[in-house]
């Protein structure tokens, strides 16, 4: 129902959830965010100390317990996604969870295959924010042919700084917590799939630059999660898409994207500027995209509209959440076989 009031439960309450989620919540009119559980106790009153959350729980099953929470934001490293999706649905609690969507793409069917049987309950995952500003200016340029026939498409997702051979473990390298999932390259691709649909084919090669960091206790241990990826894959049009995805790329140029057609050429550099020209050009101009002609972060609104059926999900659906885990397995499957991986698995 449109008036229905929202009551919200965090489980987790990373840098995301603190940042993005909570003031998005708090800005949405009849919603109160009631409960959070996150990795102890004492963290957990921290958050709700700092933004006025009046219940802490100790442990998430016991918010989900809670009979007067409605939704939940599931705001955990990936490796609990599946776990907490599939209890919050079968508690009759809508589902926000934080991207990436799983560890696996088998957990992400799981995630999908559950929401299916809760058809009145509204699933919905974070999706990436890198191409808000831009989104709707390509897709409008791509929409009337402004490239032509699609041939090939650059993507560089480069970090600016060394290899830090003394660096920290951070979650993003522990594969029991982020399992294949490595340096961002599913929202990557995620914002080309929504430009110019899904992938065909995928070959990849990795390398890990440094090989051990230091632990919370200050040991160094192994890390399995490549820092350095270079990807192929086909799109069902026929156009190739090399990504370059790196965290030691020091004085790099960051991150750019190149749309190469028959007709004409996009670049969009960083800074979300966008470049084009077109056959006989001597050299690509900055094309204008007004600030109320673009997209904008919108995911709590897009939940809460969603629950009260005003709107139909849209950025993210679970079905899209699984395409790109499929593809980010793809991509490690490659990397590791030496062999390509065809698209959907």
């Amino acid at each position: 129902m449109p008036d229905e009031e929202i009551r919200v439960g965090l489980i987790g309450a990373g840098g995301n959830v603190r940042n993005r989620h909570i003031p998005g919540f708090q800005g949405v009119q009849d919603l109160s965010i009631v409960a959070v559980a996150n990795r102890s106790l004492e963290s957990g009153r921290a958050i709700a100390d700092q933004f006025n959350i009046p219940q802490v729980y100790g442990d998430w099953k016991e918010l989900l317990d809670d009979e007067g929470i409605n939704a939940v934001c599931i705001g955990t490293w990936p490796y609990m996604h599946r776990t907490l999706t599939l209890a919050a649905l079968e508690k009759g609690k809508h589902v926000l969870t934080e991207a990436r969507m799983a560890s696996t793409a088998q957990e992400a069917r799981d995630m999908l295959e559950a929401s299916r049987r809760y058809p009145n309950l509204v699933t919905l995952l974070t999706p990436t924010s890198t191409a808000y500003r831009v989104d709707t200016l390509i897709q409008r340029m791509i929409g009337e042919g402004y490239l032509g026939e699609l041939l090939s498409v650059e993507v560089h997702a480069l970090q600016t700084r060394f290899a830090d051979r003394m660096g920290d473990l951070h979650w993003r390298h522990d594969w029991e917590i982020s399992g294949y999932n490595s340096l961002n390259i599913g929202a990557q691709y995620e914002t080309i799939a929504r430009w110019l649909g899904r992938a065909t084919r995928v070959m990849a090669m990795s390398k890990t630059h440094v090989p051990t960091r230091k632990n919370g206790r200050g040991d160094f241990v192994s890390v399995g999660i490549p820092d350095h990826l270079d990807v192929m894959y086909e799109l069902t049009g026929g156009a190739q898409v090399h990504m370059r995805f790196s965290a030691t790329t020091g004085l790099s140029t960051g991150n750019q994207i190149w749309l190469y057609g028959t007709e004409g050429t996009i670049h969009i550099g960083t800074g979300q500027t966008v470049f084009a020209g077109r056959r006989g050009d001597s050299q690509l101009s900055e094309v204008p995209n007004p600030e109320d002609q673009r997209a904008g972060y919108r995911v709590e609104e897009e939940f809460t509209n969603a629950i009260r059926g005003l709107e139909q999900v849209k950025h993210n659906s679970f079905e899209i959440g699984v395409h790109y885990m499929e593809w980010t397995e793809g991509v490690i499957r490659s990397a590791q076989s030496g062999r390509s991986v065809s698209l959907p698995l």
